[in-house]
């Protein structure tokens, strides 16, 4: 039986990919395209690529014993197509996982190319009427209007969308190497993030004309709604002069070794790729007017001449309520032949979009048999992850990046017992690693081929 799978940004590759690694023929749409020697896009997108990362290059900790290790590491296990990728076109990022973003979407091309079971078609998905095959619909956060449409005339529920920023890319060639230096956060993994420095009155300076500057415009339906996770840099400095002290500027554990004293506050630079040549401002994400942005930008030291190959921009997230809506296997409760995947599933991340991808590709896979899938463990990452989009209050329901909130809680007799925060955290992962190891020996996903690789 044939899968359909919609979406060519991360979910949607990484299902597709699995569902053919199991055996399935798999249909892969994607909207973006070359048409008449142009290429057709979105309003965040800036090519026609598989898999391209429109914000940050991250896919975050790499620290043993953290929530976004944890969540990594089962989908190491699991076979994930695309984390085996990222692995592969790691660049330098202390102790973070980022990818060079250009490399990764050709590996990820390439992999989609050498396997016969995926055709890829370029065009847009308008309907989602039942077919004979599985649908996996994993168009992202930019979903268009007309499918968009035809998600909510299926489901009978409204969407609810959120508006998201992305980061500005500098030219590493026009910072000032004299006024920055090198260094990770507690010294944490390898020193590849270019910090740059700031006193009181640098800071005082910035603020003020980060406050004052001015947005890019809206339009008059749109009604901005940000994820709280992902502040545009300038909404989150509005609520207090030294609120991004202790948030994306906070220079706690960046002592300048030029000095041996730590800055009033520091913007952190991290790299795009493997040249060195571009460099991410990290969680400096905004809404600002392009020449806006520039004029205030170059208020922070090493960036008083820089170059910007991209500006901070906003564009549009759209995701169902996935609480009323997905069963514990991703799919629709009324049309289970269909499933969600990814951003607009509810997964806020690219690391989470991925997890959710591989999914449900095995699960596509074996409902493509016609056998009923073995659900992923509560007490997984992965597992914890679908339960929280899948069980939430409906009714305040925002996407979610794994976290150890959203995994089952020790014991309040261990948690008692045992008052140190990584202890307990380290106790979280070995159970949830010893279910996941449980759950891959005894579950066969009614596939014919081995799941695990």
């Amino acid at each position: 039986m044939k899968i359909r799978v919609i979406g060519g940004g991360l979910a949607g590759p990484e299902a597709a990919l699995t569902a053919a690694r199991l055996g399935c023929d798999v249909e892969l749409y994607e909207m973006r395209a070359m048409v008449d020697g142009k290429p057709r896009l979105t309003p965040a997108h800036q090519t026609v690529e598989f898999g391209e990362l429109v914000c940050s290059n991250s896919l975050k900790s790499e620290s043993p014993n953290t929530a976004p290790w944890l969540l990594k590491q089962e989908m190491r296990r699991a076979g994930s197509a695309l984390l085996r990728l990222a692995d592969e076109t790691a660049v330098p990022a202390g102790h973070a996982l980022a990818v060079d973003r250009v490399e990764f979407s050709r590996r990820i091309a390439e992999a989609i190319a050498a396997e016969p079971s995926i055709r890829v078609i370029r065009e847009e998905v308008k309907q989602l009427e039942p077919t004979e095959g599985i649908t996996i619909v994993a168009s992202g956060p930019l979903t268009s209007g007309a499918l968009s449409e035809e998600i909510q005339r299926i489901t009978g529920s409204d969407h609810l969308a959120f508006y998201d920023s992305i980061s500005p890319i500098v030219d590493a060639e026009t910072i000032d190497m004299e006024r920055v230096y090198f260094a990770a956060r507690w010294d944490k993994g390898t020193a590849d993030y270019i910090n740059c420095p700031m006193n009181r009155e640098e800071y005082d300076r910035f603020y003020d004309a980060l406050v004052n500057a001015e947005a890019a415009e809206s339009k008059a339906w749109e009604k901005l709604e940000y994820f709280e996770g992902c502040l545009p840099i300038e909404v989150l400095a509005r609520r207090g002069r030294d609120t991004l002290r202790f948030g994306p500027m906070k220079p706690v554990g960046l002592r300048d070794p030029r000095t041996g004293r730590t800055p009033w506050a520091v913007v952190q630079l991290r790299k795009e790729n493997l040249r060195a040549d571009s460099y991410n401002l990290v969680g400096f994400q905004n809404h600002l007017k392009w020449g806006e942005q520039a004029r205030v930008l170059r208020l922070i030291p090493g960036l008083e001449n820089a170059r910007f190959l991209r500006y901070g921009q906003i564009h549009r997230n759209t995701y169902i309520c996935a609480p009323l809506l997905l069963d514990e296997l991703l799919r629709l409760k009324k049309q289970p032949r269909i499933l969600f995947a990814g951003q607009i599933s509810g997964v806020e991340g690219y690391t989470e979009s991925i997890a959710t991808g591989l999914l449900a590709g095995i699960y596509a896979s074996a409902l493509a048999q016609d056998k009923e899938p073995t659900p992923i463990p509560r007490e997984t990452a992965l597992g914890s992850l679908v339960h929280y989009i899948t069980h939430a209050d409906a009714n305040n329901f925002q996407p979610a990046n794994i976290t150890f909130d959203l995994l089952i809680p020790l014991e309040e007799e261990l948690r008692k017992k045992i008052r140190d925060k990584k202890e307990r955290h380290r106790i979280q992962c070995e159970r949830a690693l010893e279910a996941f190891d449980a759950w891959r020996v005894t579950a066969d996903h009614g596939s014919n081929k081995q799941v695990f690789i």
